[in-house]
């Protein structure tokens, strides 16, 4: 049965903000109509961090509404948010406020709609965010920039309170003293709970108000949920703070508005964990806070004599039906390190607050003394590592590979310096899912790790392949990143039986003509053998390997696989440029062959897209259709 949406259109907000003489009850029926918004982009995306948009509700609506001066003038006030997460929520009020177009509030997660996190090319987004902790400082280049031009303007950012673990933050609150940014005001959605669960359990912030006055920044705190408390705290900012930056930590609660989504009253007795961070909510507790969120509003509304609230009703799109395996497979691999873990006591693992995302949960329960969950801070995380490993562990680090591959880079490779045997298991690897957006689309992470001494690059393919890689993790002579894409996979895929793993050796998973394909995990390989299919229509019949090593080719298992091909062609869900491809080409070419096949690589080329598994895909060039296309061409050359 469809679930039937509704949104608000954004006439009803210019009535409300016309109509409603009260400013407290004009921001709370804003943020409301923003709230139903929110939840309405977010069910009909089937994704999105709807807690940390509801919780910074309030706080949006204030500074558009009564902080900020001309906030969507080029010389206005600027607001962004350094978390990210909280996008449906901004978008949802930029919509009702005018100042986006009204029919993006469909386009949420889509191409050339709106971005799951912060885009600049998206209008009145100044910044890319949802890379953490990056917030404050881009604030301070632009502040820097203003005085340049000689440009006078306040500039808000907004922070997570989970998101203060990463270390930038700190980093950069001495400098705004220092230049005396009297410009600057973060605000800190203080709603307690990370991605996972609550801060205090996983990294105490302990005295936020203490530590920035410690940096000599002015503090304040309210009730972020209140816009009584945010009026009257940015007033006490301006007069007590008046020559330097200031913050307010705005106490929140996570879901804010909606008993369904608050955090609490929505947390069950027993549960650690947070069920809205990110995800569109069931359709069971849709119809439940949409219900809840009507009322409010129309309570409201009938407060001010304006009569029912109006929305328009919208049919989701349904979702096109794929076959694809039961289990992802960040949770195989989760099964697999517990059971490797009860045969190797050496065998530790380490999270970076994702540890619903990395498969954690099952290790975190049956192994508590041997689960170290470091929170939002990479380096802190890797760097430790190293000093497990020197203990004799064998550690198992963990993130999203955006975030794991990147920011600590240069402790990954002190590590290798140090001859130290590590596992880096970086989850959502690859373009998809790319509903996300750029931020969280790791399509670097071979050419950034490719290079380290000692560490192999293994992108597994199904469940067999994951089981066979933590085997091999567990006894190979180096470290490994692993490379883990948490999109769903076809079962043509996932029916691929296990096969050896011999480091830089591939295997035929289809037979064919000279015409040679080379991919590596679920994407590529369902990808290649679809468009299979559709060249033997043609009567061209290609031939796809898995290689599942990015960053090794075995030269002697190249030559026997170049001796039968005619062109060669390497696929990869990465940047064309440090890839899997080069890999494979400098290998080729060391081998001196005297035939030697065409050779073309297929990559990413350009930033990679947001949007839907088919839509991103078409967008590179990596669907079936145009790597049957590419594929065709080569073989007709």
């Amino acid at each position: 049965m469809t679930t039937t949406l509704h949104r608000v259109p954004a006439a009803e907000f210019a009535r409300v903000r016309e109509q409603i003489p009260d400013p407290y009850d004009r921001a709370r029926a804003v943020s409301t109509l923003s709230r139903i918004n929110t939840l309405y982009m977010i069910m009909r995306a089937g994704s999105g961090h709807l807690g940390s948009s509801f919780s910074a509700a309030d706080i949006v609506t204030h500074l558009h509404l009564s902080e900020m001066r001309r906030p969507f003038d080029d010389d206005g006030d600027v607001y962004f948010s350094s978390k990210g997460h909280d996008a449906p929520g901004l978008y949802a009020a930029l919509i009702g406020l005018g100042a986006l177009d009204e029919e993006l509030v469909h386009a949420l997660r889509r191409i050339d709609g709106l971005p799951g996190h912060p885009d600049v090319h998206t209008p009145h987004m100044p910044f890319n965010t949802g890379s953490l902790g990056m917030g404050i400082s881009k604030a301070k280049g632009l502040i820097l920039a203003d005085r340049l031009h000689g440009r006078a303007r306040r500039v808000y950012v907004l922070t997570g309170d989970g998101e203060l673990q990463e270390g930038q933050n700190w980093e950069a609150l001495a400098g705004a003293v220092r230049h005396g940014m009297r410009e600057l005001t973060v605000i800190v959605d203080h709603n307690k709970i990370q991605s996972d669960t609550w801060v205090a359990d996983v990294s105490d912030l302990g005295d936020l108000e203490a530590k920035f006055r410690a940096f000599g920044w002015g503090a304040l705190r309210c009730d972020g949920n209140d816009p009584m408390e945010l009026e009257s705290v940015f007033r006490k900012r301006a007069e007590s703070f008046p020559d330097g930056p200031a913050v307010i930590i705005a106490d929140t609660v996570k879901g804010a508005g909606c008993d369904t989504f608050a955090a609490t009253t929505s947390l069950r007795e027993g549960e650690w964990m947070y069920r809205f961070h990110s995800g569109a909510p069931s359709a069971d507790d849709h119809r439940s806070a949409y219900a809840e969120l009507a009322a409010a509003a129309a309570e409201l509304l009938e407060r001010h004599g304006l009569g029912e609230l109006r929305t328009e009703e919208v049919a989701p799109a349904p979702a096109p039906a794929v076959d694809v395996a039961p289990k992802r497979l960040p949770q195989v691999y989760g099964e697999a390190l517990v059971e490797l873990a009860r045969r190797d006591a050496r065998v530790v693992a380490l999270d970076a607050d994702l540890v619903l995302d990395t498969g954690l949960i099952p290790f975190s329960e049956q192994f508590p003394d041997r689960f170290f969950e470091f929170g939002i801070a990479e380096q802190d995380m890797v760097s430790a590592a190293g000093g497990l490993a020197a203990g004799g562990r064998l550690p198992f680090v963990h993130s999203f590979s955006c975030f794991l591959h990147s920011r600590p880079n240069e402790q990954i490779y002190n590590n290798a310096t140090e001859g130290r045997r590590i596992v880096y298991t970086g989850s959502l690897a690859g373009l998809l899912p790319a509903a996300p957006g750029h931020s969280h689309q790791a399509v670097r992470d071979i050419s950034a790790l490719g290079a380290v001494p000692g560490l192999l690059v293994l992108e597994p393919a199904n469940a067999a392949g994951v089981r066979a890689a933590v085997e091999f993790c567990a006894g190979a002579a180096e470290s490994v990143y692993l490379r883990l894409v948490s999109a769903p996979v076809r079962s043509e895929v996932d029916a691929l039986p296990a096969a050896p793993l011999r480091v830089g050796h591939g295997r035929v998973v289809r037979e064919g003509g000279g015409g040679v394909a080379i991919g590596s995990g679920p994407v590529v390989l369902a990808q290649l053998l679809c468009a299979a299919e559709s060249l033997a229509a043609d009567g061209i019949e290609l031939t796809v390997v898995e290689l599942p090593w990015l960053n090794r080719a075995d030269p002697q298992w190249l030559a026997q696989l170049a001796a039968r091909a005619t062109t060669l062609t390497v696929v990869e869900n990465h940047y064309t440029q440090g890839g899997q491809a080069d890999t494979v080409a400098r290998a080729l070419l060391e081998l001196g062959l005297d035939t030697a096949p065409r050779f073309h690589g297929i990559g990413l080329t350009e930033v990679p897209r947001c949007g839907t598994e088919t839509e991103a895909l078409a967008a590179h060039g990596l669907d079936a259709a145009a790597l049957a296309d590419a594929l065709r061409a080569a073989a007709t050359r």
